[in-house]
Parts: C-alpha cells; structure tokens; sequence
C-alpha cells in the first residue's frame, strides 16, 4: 500500500521510488495550462495542493524527465529543452512591519540567486535585485526564464485587521510584481497563486495579462481530489469506507467544472486516511481565519441568508483591503463554493453559493456560534441537548433553547450585537442546528412564500417560523401558508413526519417567549 504524502510538497519527494507515495496526477492538467498562454492567476484556499501544483512546474520546466515516468505529460514535453526556474514563496516569513516583508523578499531572492548561482548589484533594492535577478538569469543560461510565485496574498492576509499595514504590505507587493510586467521579454510562464483573489486594479495593475483561471472550468480539477480519484488512487486505503458518506463529509468544492469535477481538500482526505477513517472536522484544526470574526462584526449579515446567497461577478472580482466583502472572504478561504451560474437578463452573470459539505457545514457554524454567543465552554453541551431533543423531543427542544439564550452574557457581549442585528435570534438557533450537520435550508423557497428554516432528519422534517416581538403570529403563518405541502410527497415516501414549529422572541425579555409546534401527518391533516 502506497504511503499518505501528509504535509508534502516537494514533487520530487513523492515521486522517489524507494519512498512510495501515493500520487494525485496532475500533470496533464499542468502541460494544458503551459500550452494556453504565459500569464496565470490561481486562487485556492488554504492546504488545497497550491504549493506541489508549483513544484510540479517547477521540476517539468527543469526537464527532471525521470520524475515524470508514467504520468501524463511524460509522453507530451519536450525534455529537450530546460528552463531556469524562480521559485518564490511567501508562505513563511515575518509580515508584522513593513520592513519584515521587504526582508522577507529580499531573502527569497537571495536565495534564489545562490541556487541559480547568479548576482545582483543591488541586493538591498527589492525591485532593483529582481529586475536584475529576471535579466541576468536569462543571460546566464541563454534560455527564457520561468516565474512561480506561491502563497503571493500572506503578507496583506496576515495583517488584514490592520489596514495601515495592510495597505504598506499591498504597496510593496505591487512594486514587486510590477517588475515582471517590465521584463516580458525574458519570461517564458508566470504562474501566481493564493488564498484571496485581490483586485488586479489595485495590487497586480502591471499585469494586464495575467489570466485569471480560478473559476475556468477546464481548471476545475487543476488542485484537490475527485470523487473518482478517490474511487481509483486511493481504493486501497478507502476499502471498508462508505465512499457515499466521504462525498457528503468531504466533496462538493465547485468551480464550474460540473458536478463530476467538484473536489475535495486533498490535506482533509489525507488526515481523514491517516485518522483510520474517522468522520471529524478536520478542517477547523487546521486552523480558521481570526479576521472572518471581524468582518462579521462589521457588516452583520443575517446568517441564513448566506446559505445559498446569490451574488454579481462584481463582488468576488473587486475585492481588496478598502472593500473586503464578507461574502467573496468565505467564497475565497473555502467556506462557499459554487451551487450555480446564472445568466442575467443583460447576458451578464451572477454566482448562487454554497456551503461545499458536512465538514464545512460545522466548521462555519462553530465560527458563527463563536462570533454570535461568544460561548466557548457550553457549545459542545449545547449541540448534544440540541441534537437529541430536535430529534425526539421538541419540548424538549424549547426547553434547551430557551436555557441557551438565558446563558449568554448579555451585558458584555451580546448587547452590542443585538442591538445592530435584527436576525441574531433566528441566527443563534440557525447556526447551532447546521453545526450539527443536519441537512437545513434556510428560506426554503415554496409557491405560497419562504420557510425561515426546514431540517430534514432521520426520522422526520421540521419546518420553523421565527419571529421577534410578534405574538402568536409564527405557527400561524405556517398553517395559513401550508409550507409544509411542499414537503408531503417525500414525507410519505420516506415514511417520515413533519412536525411545524413556530418560535417568537421578545427584545426586551432576550429570550423565546412562545414556542409552538405540531405534528402533520402525510394527507396534510393536522394530528391533535
């Protein structure tokens, strides 16, 4: 059995023949992209595969043909022919101050002249040093030179709570890049990569040619796994594995290439492997972006309606440090994806988004649930009595929720929020039940209106109206609308029933003040 390539990204190293690693082939993709032009952009999010895609173009650009032995490309590429390769990473390195990230740079490309055994007569000048660096590799070795940049956003990402830095960070950055634009004449390919998608107007304004491949199609599958990579390469590690289960944990990244091209994180399936196959959330140890937190608090979104949000092009393409638009920040590090493009009525396009699978699911929620209750201790307690209650017991259920609301800490927390945020009832509840992973649809869309919240369970469908500071008026609008007729065909086929629960909250008192419910059974009659 071919060994797990955990935390690997050196290409070289999982090809070695006496180490036997598994190996996800993506060099077919890697001589389609070569061929299509010279300037590309790719925005993944965190531990998706970026850095080994780099190094893979690293090694074919150096003509390493052995490596290559039985994979894709091999019978494609022209060994012939070498290319000198820059390789620049940003991935480690102090960004605190301004002066961190031009040493960093100047690090990079210290390093990069002594493996190319070149020589810059102003190794203090950042510009200067890679201009000279571009030009006289070129010379040296009489060949066009080969330019990959990883991780290329960290030092704005790192200081995105600080916007002074922040804007510091994206002016050093631009004066960089800005250098390959002006030595075109000795490039052969330039391929960038990171987590956010900045505006090229404001940080690559150089590079007008850069092609943005992130949503292409053709480079859907360009970084992570395929349920059919899962399904061949990794058979023998996945044998006793429901493959069904792994796709609704794991799958569902989607960048327009189609639903068979939808992808997993590669580092989640591996730890998933490496943890003898557990179904945990492996993507929140991995470690979440503090700064989400921040921008929650500054722009208060109604929870739900980021489940299956639609949005313009306009908002993933124009952001940057002055607009950072919580929608496009959770599109970019990997807590939406894609559900659906669709055409405008003036032939533009908007996007719908999702939350990509079960994982991402809890990973998201357990971050709302953080920002909206400020509860670290009580969430764990809080999730079991939620889950078994919803399930057996909606009695119950009211009795949790209401012990929920009465435990968070109002007077130094909370107050602030509400105040500000007219869906922050509805939300808590929202996000605690999609924590959970319970499949749930929030404005569940029906002929007679919207469905604040339907969760489909094992045993049964539960539809939920919410409202604040409106007596007796939730349930009702559930059985004045008949939402749950929209649910009747499968409740029978499935044998379930559905159960409609109407929850009111008082401002004043913070907390639910009626919670009603009812059984319905599959004619659509009411049971006492």
């Amino acid at each position: 059995m071919k060994k797990l390539p955990l935390g690997i990204t050196t290409f070289a190293d999982i090809r070695d023949a006496q180490e036997n690693y598994l190996y996800v082939d993506k060099t077919g993709i890697a001589a389609q992209l070569i061929d299509a032009g010279r300037y590309f952009f790719l925005s993944r999010p965190r531990r998706f595969g970026k850095s080994l895609f780099l190094d893979t173009l690293s090694d074919l650009f150096k003509g390493k043909k052995t490596l290559f032995a039985g994979l894709s490309v091999y019978e494609q590429w022209d060994w012939n022919t070498c290319y000198p390769v820059i390789n620049i990473s940003l991935n480690t390195g102090d960004f605190r101050t301004a002066q961190g990230i031009e040493q960093r740079l100047l690090n990079v490309l210290k390093q990069v002249q002594r493996h190319l055994e070149v020589h810059c007569d102003a190794p203090h000048e950042v510009p200067a040093c890679f201009t000279e660096l571009i030009e006289n590799t070129y010379k040296k070795y009489q060949q066009k030179v080969v330019i990959l940049i990883d991780e290329y956003d960290k030092p704005i990402l790192d200081n995105i709570t600080n916007q002074e830095l922040a804007l510091a960070a994206r002016e050093i950055l631009k004066t960089f890049y800005s250098v390959i634009k002006d030595n075109d004449r000795y490039l052969k390919f330039v391929f960038i990569t990171g987590v956010s998608k900045f505006s090229k107007m404001n940080l690559f304004s150089g590079l007008n040619n850069l092609t943005d491949i992130t949503i292409l199609p053709e480079y859907a599958t360009i970084c992570g796994y395929t349920h059919a990579d899962i399904q061949t390469t990794f058979q023998e590690h996945l044998k006793d594995v429901d493959l069904e289960k792994l796709k609704q944990w794991y799958n569902g990244y989607n960048y327009l290439g189609g639903k068979d091209k939808e992808v997993y994180n590669p580092y989640n399936i591996l730890l998933f492997i490496n943890s003898h196959c557990e179904f945990e959330n492996y993507w929140w140890g991995t470690g979440n972006p503090s700064f989400l937190i921040k921008k929650l608090s500054e722009q208060h979104y109604y929870i739900p309606e980021l489940e299956n949000i639609i949005v313009p092009r306009e908002t993933l393409d124009t952001f940057d440090i002055e607009h950072i638009d919580l929608v496009a920040l959770l599109w970019q590090t990997g807590y939406l994806t894609f559900a659906n493009k669709i055409q405008n009525f003036d032939e533009t396009y908007s996007y719908q988004l999702k939350v990509p699978n079960r994982e991402i699911q809890r990973s998201l929620n357990q971050l709302f649930i953080n920002y909206l209750t400020n509860q670290k201790v009580d969430v764990l307690t809080n999730q079991k009595q939620i889950y078994n209650s919803i399930c057996n017991n909606l009695d119950q259920f009211k009795f949790i929720l209401t012990s929920l609301f009465a435990s968070i800490p109002y007077n130094n927390y909370a107050n602030d929020i509400i105040a500000r945020y007219e869906g922050y009832y509805a939300s808590v509840v929202f996000t605690y039940l999609m924590s959970l992973g319970f499949p749930c649809i929030a404005e569940d869309v029906t002929h007679r209106g919207r469905i604040d919240l339907t969760i489909k369970l094992p045993n049964r469908i539960v539809i939920i109206e919410f409202k604040v500071d409106q007596k007796k008026k939730a349930l009702a609008q559930i059985k004045e609308k008949k939402y749950y007729e929209k649910y009747l065909a499968e409740a029978e086929s499935q044998n379930k029933d559905i159960y409609i629960v109407g929850i009111c909250f008082d401002s004043s008192a913070k907390n639910i003040t009626e919670f009603l419910w009812e059984r319905i059974n599959i004619s659509g009659t009411r049971i006492e």
